[in-house]
């Protein structure tokens, strides 16, 4: 299966725009929204931070989120966090 097979068939709960924002910001937002969904959900968060490459696997890691996937679009990253 394809990358874009694979997100098309992948449903995203919750979309997060951090477009703009600058480390710590993008984790923060995300971290934020985690908490208002259910275990299993998956958020996709849109940032363009450098340094969210980082960021955002090391908070999964941290968190006990699964990163399922993060994928270049444009100028900005997508990253599909899953809630565990």
């Amino acid at each position: 299966m394809s990358i874009a097979a694979y997100i098309a068939a992948m449903h995203i709960d919750l979309e997060v725009d951090a477009i703009g924002l600058l480390c710590p910001l993008p984790v923060l937002r995300a971290r934020k929204r985690l908490q208002g969904l259910q275990t299993g959900q998956v958020l996709c968060l849109i940032a363009d931070d450098p340094a969210a490459i980082v960021d955002v696997p090391h908070f999964c890691a941290e968190a006990g989120h699964t990163l399922v996937l993060q994928q270049e679009h444009g100028n900005a990253r997508h990253y599909f966090i899953r809630k565990g």
